[in-house]
């Protein structure tokens, strides 16, 4: 398997992404900042396995992406109401 410029370009992006949301989410001042990279990174993971999804070939990685998605907004909505306070 071979890949295109393009192909190598957008695995780069993916992987730069991903490195700048991992450093926000060590670093970041405050929890929420830290609740936003990660939401970030589950965004970059679904991204890439699209990305997987296509250079593989394999239609199953769309659906691993589309619940991965789902269970991760599902996650960081949970996650910020626990931080909100109440949760009402």
């Amino acid at each position: 398997m071979t890949l295109t410029l393009l192909e190598i370009i957008a695995l780069a992006i993916l992987g730069i992404a991903v490195l700048l949301s991992l450093l926000r989410l060590l670093l970041g001042p405050a929890a929420p900042d830290r609740v936003v990279a990660a939401d970030t990174l589950s965004v970059i993971t679904t991204s890439g396995l699209v990305v997987l999804a296509a250079l593989l070939g394999s239609p199953l990685y769309l659906d691993v992406a589309l619940i991965y998605g789902t269970l991760a907004f599902v996650g960081v909505v949970a996650i910020a109401r626990a931080i909100e306070g109440n949760g009402s």
